[in-house]
């Protein structure tokens, strides 16, 4: 049986997600004689377990305010088609309360899952540039839909907003920005949090990783019901074999970078 239009676009587009520089950073990683007592700090809540701290100002930030300002209006035309299918005049909202009513019939992780899976086919990978004429141009869902395609966090975005209506308590939910330590790019994921356990949803795969078993990743910020927040440290993710051969850098760069140019690498 011959792949589906979106299917086969979602899988032509499993290549790195550009958003903006943020600049590199990294912790050594050291790891403790088996015999010697650690004394082990607590994990923060957030995803990959590192503390972070909210951001007043910056071009992530004032990204995710605008996108929030088209919530608002988004979330207004959900809940009018949501009272009035028939009469509603937005195939892109009726798309996106499918996904979410199919998501609310199932539970736990299937309930992630699906609207993973949803999201990945229902929008085809395409470039800011290519679509807007610009570079790094956050979407909300609708908006989105209604174009038909998007880059990573255009997915992400969508798919944290499908899981809120979905039901996930805004506690349990994410934005992350991740940054790829083998390609050199800035990547986009959304993150629920399942049973303590924080799972990541990839434009790039429909299996979802909880952030324990992501490998070659540098978490930079994170968004989510408290705002923008630049983690305090950022390890790199290593690969399976433990192989961690740029680890000697420190996270002081990230303290003048978290509002440079944008760069796409799509």
């Amino acid at each position: 049986m011959g792949l589906s239009p979106y299917a086969r676009a979602w899988r032509a587009g499993i290549v790195a997600c550009g958003l903006a520089w943020f600049g590199p950073a990294d912790l050594r990683a050291e790891t403790p004689e088996r015999s010697a007592p650690v004394e082990m700090p607590l994990q923060s809540p957030e995803p990959f377990g590192l503390a972070a701290s909210s951001l007043s100002s910056g071009g992530l930030r004032d990204k995710w305010t605008s996108v929030q300002r088209r919530l608002d209006d988004e979330m207004v035309q959900l809940a009018l088609c949501e009272g009035d299918r028939d009469g509603c005049v937005s195939p892109a909202a009726l798309k996106f309360l499918d996904i979410v009513d199919a998501a609310r019939l199932r539970e736990g992780r299937a309930r992630l899952g699906e609207i993973n899976r949803a999201i990945n086919l229902a929008i085809r990978p395409m470039g800011d540039l290519a679509q807007h004429g610009q570079i790094d141009v956050w979407t909300s869902p609708l908006a989105t839909l209604a174009r038909g395609g998007g880059d990573c966090e255009d997915y992400a975005i969508a798919k944290f907003v499908a899981l809120r209506r979905a039901g996930l308590a805004p506690d349990d939910l994410r934005i992350v920005v991740l940054r790829d330590t083998i390609h050199g790019e800035d990547h986009a994921v959304a993150a629920a949090r399942l049973d303590g356990r924080w799972l990541t949803l990839d434009n790039r795969r429909m299996a979802m990783v909880e952030d324990a078993d992501v490998r070659n990743f540098r978490p930079t910020f994170v968004i989510g019901q408290h705002g923008v927040m630049r983690y305090a440290d950022a390890p790199l993710l290593t690969d399976a074999s433990g192989n961690n051969s740029v680890a000697s850098l420190v996270v002081s760069s990230l303290a003048t970078s978290a509002s440079p140019p944008f760069e796409r690498a799509d």
